[in-house]
């Protein structure tokens, strides 16, 4: 081997191994503020929704119309059970169409002794029938979820959180590639909020909240002999009852994918940002500061 390749072969192997690649800066994402009104809402929610079950289960039926319209048993849903030659089921009616839902929907149990109630035991608070406790459960947590969103509310407006969620024409163009990108589970952590995440946090927090809390006022003799209008809003108690009912549904929708995009988007980080506030993005673009005072 000649000189130049001995100098060659002593500079390669004089040479560093590659840097691993620096891990990804902690950015703080979520104020306290945000943090403590997440969880007093996920709480809320909860019992909202077993004592909802709890309450729906007096009378298990949902009607579109006024009082007047019950002559026709004009109901688009209907929980029940009835007797047929091989005993009795339990059934679901969506809108006169049945199906056969025993031991889930209508009677559930043990079959020597079944329960026949439109929701099982287990998914309703208290988890035997007792309407009067459900519904002194389930105010408390209504009154509890009001407070803490207007709580919220002013609170992000004041820390500028409120503008975050809030889509702008940018994001509205970027709405294909950002669906696409969820479609391939291909997730970007960065600072803001991507499109998806803006316009389904918007229309959670400014669109089914506040719907949640009108039918609910709706409902409430109290509040009608306050508000009288406010039925007339959904066309009667009836009615704003079965909307209450379609947005609590589609709460629990939103909760199912939430927790299902936090699983695929790495659980300990969103976790983590939701409990302590700090969350990793991935590296920085040039010239971007991952100062932890600019988080919401």
């Amino acid at each position: 081997m000649n000189a130049i390749s001995k100098d060659v072969a002593a500079n390669v192997s004089e040479a560093p191994a590659s840097q691993p690649k620096p891990a990804a800066p902690l950015i703080y994402r979520q104020s306290a503020w945000t943090r403590i009104t997440h969880w007093v809402w996920a709480i809320s929610l909860f019992f909202l929704l077993l004592t909802g079950l709890q309450i729906f289960n007096a009378h298990p039926a949902l009607y579109i119309g006024d009082q007047s319209g019950f002559q026709f048993d004009n109901h688009v849903l209907r929980i029940g059970a009835e007797r047929t030659e091989s005993g009795p089921r339990g059934y679901t009616d969506v809108l006169g169409l049945k199906f056969d839902t025993t031991g889930v929907l209508g009677m559930s149990g043990a079959a020597e002794r079944p329960r026949f109630v439109a929701f099982p035991g287990w998914a309703t608070i208290p988890s035997y029938h007792d309407l009067a406790t459900g519904r002194v459960i389930h105010f408390f947590f209504a009154w509890l979820l009001f407070g803490t969103l207007l709580i919220w509310l002013v609170a992000s407006i004041v820390n500028g959180h409120f503008r975050q969620l809030v889509p702008t024409l940018g994001d509205i163009r970027r709405l294909p590639r950002d669906i696409a990108d969820h479609a391939r589970l291909k997730f970007h952590h960065s600072r803001d909020y991507n499109t998806l995440q803006k316009l389904t946090y918007a229309i959670v927090l400014f669109i089914f909240f506040p719907l949640m809390i009108l039918t609910g006022l709706a409902m409430s003799p109290g509040a009608n002999a306050l508000l009288p209008f406010i039925p007339e809003l959904f066309g009667g108690r009836q009615s704003a009852r079965t909307v209450h009912f379609i947005i609590m549904a589609l709460l629990v929708l939103f909760f199912v994918v939430h927790i299902a995009m936090i699983l695929a988007a790495g659980p300990i980080n969103e976790l983590r940002s939701i409990i302590t506030g700090w969350y990793r993005t991935d590296q920085p673009a040039e010239g971007k500061s991952a100062n932890p005072e600019q988080g919401a």
